[in-house]
């Protein structure tokens, strides 16, 4: 059997939206450059809605802070969406790791001392434009220490000119095809907005399912047998 050999089919921003609007049956002969222009904008609205609805993992990477003694919050990159673990390192000989924990807003609030200094032991991120994460405890003079966070950040901007490739793995083609589509028949073809958020949907549940770590889960399952009484 003969094959390919290849692995780099993939659509641009302008064929990803050719491919869309040829499942509302608006063909490419027809299409205007306002076409287009609402592709840009429903692309771009589409792409936050994916930040917002799991941990895109294609988009998330570490982010390294040297902390600095009696400093207790330091500025994120607004591009953050999400922090989602973070720990300590002690270079050194041998370095070490120390993994903190998140608390909420209300839970650093409670703490009577915001400016004890010691190794941190949690964060809290605070999810303003302009993001901060805060430590306590704040860093002491202990030695040398950096703070590392895996973050959640936005997808690329998409633009439909210049060939650009959108910022997704192969596995998400279909997904955001479907979704630009279903966006699109809004505005051109609201007869079938239906059908198409059907399409949708199952694109994005088969997307999604795949877009996970692969570690097995694990079950915790209490034994209560001895708890009941025999009648």
């Amino acid at each position: 059997m003969t094959t390919s050999g290849t692995f780099n089919f993939g659509l641009s921003g302008a064929g990803l939206a050719v491919a869309a609007y040829s499942r509302i049956q608006v063909r490419r002969t027809a299409i205007l450059p306002e076409h287009m222009q609402d592709a840009f904008t429903e692309t771009n609205l589409m792409l936050s809605k994916f930040s917002n609805l799991q941990p895109n993992l294609w988009t998330v990477d570490l982010i390294s802070v040297p902390l600095i003694q009696g400093q207790q919050t330091y500025t994120v990159d607004p591009s953050t969406i999400q922090i989602l673990d973070a720990y300590l390192s002690f270079p050194g000989a041998p370095e070490s790791d120390r993994l903190i924990f998140p608390i909420s807003r209300t839970e650093y609030a409670s703490f009577p001392n915001k400016l004890v200094q010691a190794v941190p032991s949690v964060f809290w991120f605070d999810r303003l434009i302009n993001p901060t994460i805060t430590l306590w405890q704040v860093p002491d003079a202990t030695g040398t220490m950096i703070l590392n966070y895996y973050r959640v950040r936005q997808i690329q901007d998409a633009n439909i000119v210049a060939g650009e490739m959108p910022e997704l793995p192969y596995r998400f083609q279909d997904c955001m095809v479907a979704e630009l589509a279903h966006r699109l028949s809004r505005i051109w073809k609201p007869e079938v907005e239906n059908a198409r958020k059907t399409d949708m949907q199952e694109a994005w549940k088969v997307a999604t399912t795949q877009d996970v770590e692969t570690d097995p889960d694990l079950f915790i399952v209490p034994q209560i047998g001895n708890y009941t009484i025999n009648q």
